[in-house]
């Protein structure tokens, strides 16, 4: 895509896993030629929290914004240590603007339904301190969802939660989104509208405020139609803003500025 397109901001892009670190400079380069301006990175575990936070100081081609968090798949080993240096991490450190990748994952159930239970209570005692110590200091959150967008609504709704964020890979119905907007959150849009079995997502997007949506890629994973198999990068964020044009009404101008703001303010960055 050339540069003389509005900049898109990838809102979920894993730099620090092997498969994008390894090639860090280069990956960054052609996100940029591609017309990325800014790139969230999500953490998974907390044994990434301090390379994040290192790395965001000495790259120099891009700068990305941090989110430091505990995803689900990482909850059964998380402890109590971890979640108090994750609050002093978000009392002191001014380069993480948002919580995450946190959430709630029921789609990787095992045969031992009593195993299975366990682990999903973990992950909701895991989730629900996360998103206590994001409204403690004011953060919006990058919320991660398979198979467990009610249990997700009901504690954002115990807590009260009103800092808001990004609902990360959204793939659904109407009313599914509309029950997150009406939390205050935005929509990550990825490779999933490229393919043509998403006919409901691709639907759901093409009706919904452009207020709600934004950009994702999800690198290294979740490769756009005709790339499976490939390691997903930044600069496919390009792609991904061109099957969102075929679907919408706007022009691309208008769609990329606005998608621009909505990241903004999703993530309560300054313009």
């Amino acid at each position: 895509m050339p540069l003389s397109v509005p900049v898109l901001f990838d809102t979920h892009c894993h730099l620090d896993l092997p498969e994008l670190a390894a090639e860090l400079q280069a990956v960054l380069a052609a996100a940029v030629e591609a017309g990325v301006g800014r790139i969230l990175v999500p953490a998974v575990e907390a044994a990434r929290w301090r390379t994040l936070l290192q790395l965001q100081q000495q790259t120099a081609e891009l700068k990305f914004e941090l989110a430091l968090g505990i995803h689900p798949w990482w909850a059964e080993s998380a402890t109590e240590q971890q979640l108090a240096e994750l609050a002093s991490l978000l009392q002191t450190e001014a380069g993480i603007c948002a919580v995450g990748e946190i959430g709630l994952d029921f789609a990787r159930s095992g045969d031992d339904d009593a195993a299975t239970q366990q682990r999903h209570q973990w992950q909701q005692k895991i989730f629900s301190a996360q998103l206590a110590l994001a409204a403690q200091v004011g953060k919006p959150v990058v919320l991660h969802h398979r198979k467990s967008q009610p249990a997700l609504l009901a504690e954002l709704k115990r807590q009260q939660f009103c800092h808001g964020g990004i609902l990360h890979a959204f793939s659904g119905s109407q009313a599914q989104a509309h029950a997150f907007l009406d939390q205050g959150f935005k929509l990550g849009i990825g490779g999933t509208i490229s393919y043509e079995r998403a006919q409901k997502t691709r639907d759901t997007v093409k009706k919904l405020p452009l207020s709600a949506l934004v950009l994702e890629t999800d690198a290294p994973a979740m490769p756009l139609a005709g790339f499976q198999g490939q390691v997903n990068t930044p600069a496919q964020l390009a792609l991904v803003f061109q099957h969102l044009c075929l679907l919408r009404p706007e022009s691309p101008a208008v769609l990329a500025e606005a998608l621009w703001q909505n990241s903004l303010s999703a993530l309560q960055l300054p313009v």
